[in-house]
């Protein structure tokens, strides 16, 4: 009994306050119980500070949720939120990509046979090809992306696939493969952002390019080679005939001009000269008029002295002996001018020496 009331008396030693017997009489000491408290307080505040406390990157933005109803979105940065009443989830706002109808090297997820799936398709002369497409993509809105669907990657292969299909299905072959690359990639990407915006998911379609475009067999490769070299041997004879044609055109047209001038001046002469014919047929006949038997004789002589010169004349007087028929083309003028000259001569020289001997 002594020894209890010595534990609950008052105006113990300060020994006996910070230690006690136990009951088989050692001591023990007493007040050490506030030190775990401590620590687990401050654990819990460095808890409650780790939480509170977040970054952003600055090719991310934030969707900030409380008690799981999203809120705000928060850009690159420091920011503070609520622990465990407030929760954060980052979203990658860079673009982003991936191919349709191929698989990278480190790709060995997909096998040739989706690979096939994905890139045969049919165009619209009932051909079919292989086509490549690579699609890049961002996140427009966060919240969207996230909440909208569960897959929105998966949404957005499926549109281009199928917008893919469409278009290629309006072109014939030859322009998938060739010239109609550039017109079929930008009715894809219109057709897959007006999708996009139908289906409302948060993506943002940035570009889709096509890779390659080719037949799917070897042998339908080499006659598609053996068509384009074709087409450009094509190019090069049109070209060709094109030069020619430049380089003949100026003459053919030099030409037709001088021709076009020489009819126009022989025109004009035969113009004048058939009013010179009218003029002179007017005199004549004015003259005709006053003295009607002149003129019919002045008319023949005129007539008979263009016509004669060309004529073959021969004189014969009807008895039908050919010594006394004379072929007057047969006669050289020239000789009969000259002899007439020597015969008009030696008479003169006659008539001089008859003078002199009388």
């Amino acid at each position: 009994m002594a020894e209890n009331f010595r534990m609950f008396r008052g105006g113990n030693s300060s020994e006996d306050t910070q230690e006690q017997r136990s009951p088989n009489g050692s001591r023990r000491k007493r007040g050490g119980g506030g030190l775990p408290i401590i620590l687990l307080a401050v654990i819990v505040l460095l808890i409650l500070s780790y939480e509170s406390v977040y970054s952003v990157g600055e090719q991310e933005q934030g969707v900030v949720t409380t008690f799981g109803r999203a809120g705000t979105v928060v850009t690159s940065g420091l920011h503070f939120k609520i622990p465990f009443v407030q929760k954060v989830t980052k979203v990658n706002t860079t673009i982003l990509g991936f191919p349709i109808g191929y698989r990278s090297s480190t790709d060995e997820a997909s096998s040739q046979e989706t690979i096939d799936a994905e890139s045969l398709m049919i165009t619209a002369d009932f051909n079919f090809v292989n086509v490549d497409f690579y699609v890049e993509y961002k996140v427009s809105d966060p919240i969207k992306y996230l909440y909208n669907s569960q897959q929105p990657k998966e949404i957005l292969k499926n549109i281009s696939q199928s917008c893919i299909r469409n278009i290629i299905s309006n072109y014939n072959v030859d322009d998938v493969i060739t010239t109609g690359k550039s017109e079929i990639q930008a009715a894809i990407k219109e057709m897959i952002t007006e999708k996009l915006e139908q289906q409302d998911i948060g993506l943002m379609l940035v570009n889709i390019s096509m890779q390659d475009a080719e037949p799917p067999t070897q042998a339908v490769i080499e006659a598609f080679k053996a068509v384009e070299t074709a087409k450009q041997g094509k190019e090069t004879a049109i070209n060709n005939a094109n030069k020619y044609r430049n380089q003949r055109l100026p003459e053919a047209n030099a030409q037709a001009d001088q021709i076009i001038r020489s009819a126009e001046a022989a025109k004009q002469e035969r113009i004048n000269e058939a009013d010179a014919q009218k003029i002179r047929f007017e005199k004549m006949y004015d003259e005709y008029i006053k003295n009607p038997l002149i003129t019919k004789q002045r008319m023949f002589y005129e007539t008979m002295e263009d016509v004669l010169p060309g004529v073959r004349l021969i004189i014969d007087d009807g008895s039908g002996d050919l010594n006394k028929t004379l072929y007057l083309d047969e006669l050289q003028l020239e000789d009969i001018t000259r002899s007439a000259d020597n015969n008009t001569g030696s008479s003169t020289v006659q008539a001089d020496a008859t003078g002199e001997e009388e």
